[in-house]
């Protein structure tokens, strides 16, 4: 089954320095239909104004994979960590036990990303903070893996949930697939471009869901970016 999430059915605010669409409900009055699946509970597309940012917070019992879309963001935690992701690029926190931190666009220009939430497999843990460099020319005309829950996936940047964050550019007229393994949920936004999700048109600032579907054929309609979270 598909669910097209599309940019008028997303929760939203405006708190003026920033933007953010919920592509997951996130309060008791949003839209139930767009509820979590599996262990995907949140994916936030987030435009920051420059100089500002998200002051010290704590979080725990979360896995948090950011992928920047556009600027830089600034991150400084608890635990010592002080880190700047550019666009195309990746960072990842397990929150674990407890840890506390801030997110802040120190450049002259908007800051947007997606910020994915993922429930781990497992409550506590060390808390800790990793990011990585993903050029966009490793992914052309393929999805590779920015995270993964998999220990043996060494070439990617480790989460500890049940799940996989990928990301694939595609040009104009080309395609690929992606075969969730069964009972396990996808779901894909475009960062840029317009994709086809078995035929259905996702556009940047869209979603869908994939539950239980078989085999998914991403084709790019325009030059295309896009993320996809495979989990159980």
């Amino acid at each position: 089954m598909l669910q097209l999430r599309s940019k008028e059915t997303l929760d939203h605010g405006d708190l003026g320095w920033l933007k953010a669409h919920h592509h997951f409900v996130v309060s008791a009055g949003g839209n139930k239909a767009n509820g979590a699946l599996g262990a995907l509970v949140v994916w936030n597309d987030d435009e920051i104004a420059p100089g500002t940012g998200f002051g010290r917070h704590s979080h725990a019992d979360m896995e948090i994979v950011t992928y920047v879309r556009q600027g830089a963001v600034t991150h400084e935690d608890s635990t010592g960590n002080v880190g700047r992701t550019v666009a195309g690029d990746v960072q990842v926190m397990s929150a674990g036990t407890g840890i506390s931190h801030s997110e802040h666009n120190r450049d002259e220009d908007p800051l947007k990303l997606f910020q994915i939430w993922l429930l781990p497999r497992h409550r506590g843990g060390k808390p800790r903070w990793d990011s990585r460099k993903f050029p966009k020319a490793d992914r052309a005309g393929r999805l590779i893996e920015l995270a993964s829950g998999d220990p043996k996936s060494a070439d990617t940047l480790l989460i500890r949930a049940d799940a996989r964050v990928l990301g694939a550019t595609l040009l104009a007229g080309t395609t690929l697939t992606h075969a969730p393994a069964r009972f396990r949920h996808a779901y894909l936004a475009p960062t840029q471009g317009v994709i086809l999700v078995n035929g259905q048109r996702v556009a940047v600032g869209d979603g869908i869901a994939a539950i239980d579907e078989p085999e998914l054929t991403i084709t790019a309609e325009e030059n295309a970016e896009f993320i996809l979270v495979d989990a159980a």
